[in-house]
């Protein structure tokens, strides 16, 4: 049917406004928060004012902006904080000191260009080898965290005047902002950039990266920029935080990871590409820049910003989630039909044990045997096997380096007790990982858990016993919490445990009032350090805990649940498996585990700390991957994981014995887990 001439037809704009909603509405919501600081404020906005809100969300606005490049093209890039905090380290320690006017454009420069050297490496990893830019954004991260700590042990070194007078001053004095005059640079960039064909290829990529690859997209190269791009877009932000704070700490940037994705998601960008754009999330970092001021402003307790970034970023996903395809809605109408098939008796599950056999050919002996055990577990013994194999060799390092005595009991009864807590990990981790997730809340999980058992108990054996049971079914609320979270409601793994560990930080600083109080008690403390016939009780305890992981992945309903999923959402929804269910009960399975953790090393150290349990997430995810599991699920086995934990362990222990410093150990595990992860992967077709 043609439209008459006369009746005018908009869709473009219509198109355009639809494709622009999320920035519009994270607009309008920053001119309602604006109004809002100027309402609770002592007194009408004035200029200052106003330019202390732009310096002050600059350097979120510009990492946010290079992280939105990267999940329009489909991926996550964890490591942004980290080339934050190299930047402002490696400016900080190479600038110098009598130089009151430095080169602002040629520091500037060195500090995007360290970003896109780390650009460069992650995508070469992500786009041309095709790992998964979860686990190598990670790695990176701990990498750069490494590296940072040998660039400046701790905060210090001086930053030059002159870059701070330059990015915090005004372009037009009494009227413009330099920090808005940057971003609004790097906006202008972005717009031409999206115009050019390495725009369309990035939205296009992110959308349906095969689909860009048949329409002649060159979607390697296109993802290689993205991330390079990105890594500049960091570098700056690092440059600028350098300018705000005139010195430099190694940690400065590990604080922003959350509130990177909180802005992109408030921005209106679509977790896993192909729609949104850097200008709602410039808006979306001042929105949470607003937010952590008016509670500032109302006397709320600082403690509360990583809990309210982690809300925002929870309801962000989910309102966008929502508003596209509802995913409780679809969950709910898959869990009827489930409910529907299962009445009829239709399920495989429901089907009498006879129809599930191998039936033989009437009249046929049945003299049918079961593969050997190497047959039937050959994959599973080939990406495990070499943890072992390195573990031999790591021991036989350590004899001939240390001159350690690693024939002696002393030493395996120690490398047993180091790796017990990782072991524990690996379960619960490793079950989220064959399922194709990832459980970035184990941290603070571990942190909160340790923090409570100590205030709750505080010495008393007697304590102890609620105090235990207490934590565990905490634990299993927060595994509830993500399991509902990524299955019924839709939100992204990665999205929902980071904000999770958000919150879980928030509740532990609130509850311990930034000094947690409390010892372990004596019994636990015996299980962790004591003696019972020569052994550290906790290794007897460890010895069990292996049965019984092993038993629960390899010889149960629930474990033969999980390796279905892994292997696709689709064939284990038509084979009957309850998928819902399932996911939920790992994320539970994964949250107890770090709850024992916490537990565990409040006994070993006999007290609680804050970021306690921050040395473990890479970790837990690298013994996992090291031990032969794939990490986008489906492959793996417990045993394997456990060689992964022995292998890691034992490489601490051995990193720990020699001169070098602290910080090499975090390169060596990030370093590990990608050759492992490249070593191990599947091989893909072209």
């Amino acid at each position: 049917m043609t439209v008459p001439a006369s009746i005018p037809t908009r869709p473009g704009w219509r198109r355009h406004l639809g494709r622009s909603r999320g920035a519009i509405i994270a607009g309008a919501v920053f001119l309602l928060l604006l109004g809002l600081v100027d309402w609770v404020g002592a007194g009408p906005l004035t200029y200052f004012d106003v330019s202390f809100l732009a310096s002050g969300g600059a350097t979120l606005a510009l990492a946010a902006i290079g992280q939105t490049l990267v999940i329009l093209s489909g991926g996550f890039d964890l490591s942004a904080g980290a080339v934050i905090s190299l930047v402002n380290a490696t400016l900080a320690s190479h600038m110098d000191p009598m130089a009151m006017d430095a080169s602002v454009p040629l520091w500037t420069l060195a500090g995007i260009a360290i970003g896109c050297a780390v650009g460069a490496f992650n995508g070469f990893f992500i786009a041309v080898l095709r790992l998964q830019p979860i686990v190598v954004t990670l790695s990176t991260m701990f990498i750069l965290q490494g590296v940072t700590l040998l660039v400046m042990e701790k905060p210090g070194g001086m930053i030059s005047p002159s870059l701070g007078a330059f990015y915090l001053g005004d372009a037009v004095p009494g009227w413009l902002p330099m920090p808005v005059v940057v971003i609004g640079v790097v906006l202008l960039l972005w717009a031409w950039l999206k115009g050019t064909r390495f725009g369309t290829a990035l939205y296009a990529t992110g959308s349906d990266p095969e689909a860009a690859a048949a329409q002649g997209l060159n979607v390697t190269l296109t993802r290689f920029l993205t991330y390079v791009i990105a890594g500049g877009c960091y570098g700056l932000a690092g440059v600028f935080i350098s300018a705000q704070t005139g010195s430099g700490d190694p940690l400065v940037g590990n604080p922003l990871l959350l509130s990177l994705f909180a802005a992109v998601v408030v921005g209106g960008t679509r977790l896993g590409g192909g729609q949104g754009g850097p200008l709602g999330t410039v808006f979306g970092a001042y929105v949470l820049m607003m937010v952590v001021n008016i509670l500032l402003v109302l006397n709320v307790s600082a403690y509360y910003s990583t809990i309210a970034e982690g809300t925002i970023l929870m309801l962000a996903v989910l309102a966008g989630s929502l508003s596209r395809d509802a995913p409780l809605a679809t969950h709910l109408r898959a869990l009827r039909s489930w409910a529907s098939a299962r009445a009829a008796g239709t399920l495989p599950s429901a089907l009498p044990a006879t129809d599930r056999r191998l039936r033989l050919p009437a009249g046929s002996a049945r003299t049918a045997t079961l593969p050997s055990y190497l047959s039937r577990h050959a994959e599973t013994l080939r990406f495990a096997i070499p943890a072992y194999v390195c573990l031999i060799l790591v021991v036989a390092v350590t004899q001939a380096w240390l001159g350690a005595a690693v024939f002696s009991w002393n030493y395996w009864n120690a490398l047993l007790v180091l790796s017990s807590f990782l072991a524990v990990l690996a379960l619960g981790q490793g079950a989220v990982i064959l399922t194709g997730g990832l459980d970035l809340s184990v941290p603070w999980t571990i942190g909160l858990s340790g923090i409570l058992l100590a205030g709750i108990v505080n010495g008393s054996d007697a304590a102890l016993l609620y105090a235990l049971p207490f934590v565990l079914i905490l634990a299993v609320i927060i595994g509830l919490a993500n399991g509902i979270g990524i299955v019924w409601l839709g939100v992204s793994p990665i999205v929902m445990t980071l904000a999770t560990n958000g919150v879980l930080q928030g509740v532990a600083l609130l509850y311990s009032q930034g000094t947690p109080a409390g010892f372990s008690s004596p019994m636990l403390r015996w299980l962790m350090t004591g003696k019972l016939l020569g052994l550290t009780p906790v290794v007897l305890a460890l010895a069990l805990f292996i049965v019984l992981a092993t038993t629960l992945l390899g010889r149960t309903p629930f474990g033969r649940r999980v390796y279905g999923i892994g292997n696709g959402l689709r064939a284990a929804r038509i084979s009957g498996i309850p998928v819902e269910r399932t996911l939920i009960l790992v994320y539970v399975l994964s949250a107890v585990c770090a709850a024992l953790v916490g537990v565990m090393l409040t006994g070993f150290s006999g007290q609680a700390s804050l970021g306690m349990g921050d040395d473990y997430l890479l970790p837990s995810i690298a013994v996992v991957v090291v031990g032969g599991t794939l990490i986008t699920g489906g492959r793996g086995h417990y045993l394997g994981m456990l060689g992964g934990v022995l292998l890691l362990t034992a490489l601490q222990m051995l990193l720990a014995g020699t001169t070098l410093p602290y910080a090499t150990r975090a390169i060596v595990y990030g370093l590990v887990i990608l050759g492992a992860v490249l070593a191990l992967r599947e091989k893909r077709s072209h």
